[in-house]
């Protein structure tokens, strides 16, 4: 029925709760949510002076990233809480903090 909310596959989750696995020295990723063909949406926390290894090269799809608290370095300059950035599809970047970063990350098309 048009008149009735639908919460059927939803999903409510605090990234707090998701298990932290470190994927570099400094850097650890939370898994929120997966869907088909590697589309996902996750949490990175970059402590102090954290570098990822090389360049993250977006083959596959786009990457999204939301700055939630810090201050993210994609390579290229800094950016602070509240900004967003669009990385399309064949483009890469070299991710770190200097001061530290919460990330919301979001891979739209896998």
């Amino acid at each position: 029925m048009e008149n009735e909310l639908n919460f059927e596959g939803a999903l409510a989750i605090n990234w707090s709760n998701v298990e932290a696995m470190e994927c570099a020295d400094g850097i650890t990723e939370r898994v929120l949510w997966e869907g088909d063909n590697g589309k996902k949406a996750m949490v990175y926390e970059f402590k102090a002076g954290a570098v990822f290894p090389g360049i993250d090269v977006h083959e596959a799809g786009p990457e999204q990233v939301y700055v939630i608290s810090g201050v993210f370095n994609d390579g290229r300059e800094d950016f602070h809480a509240g900004s967003f950035l669009h990385f399309p599809k064949g483009t890469s970047h070299a991710p770190k903090s200097e001061s530290g970063c919460v990330l919301l990350v979001l891979y739209p098309e896998g």
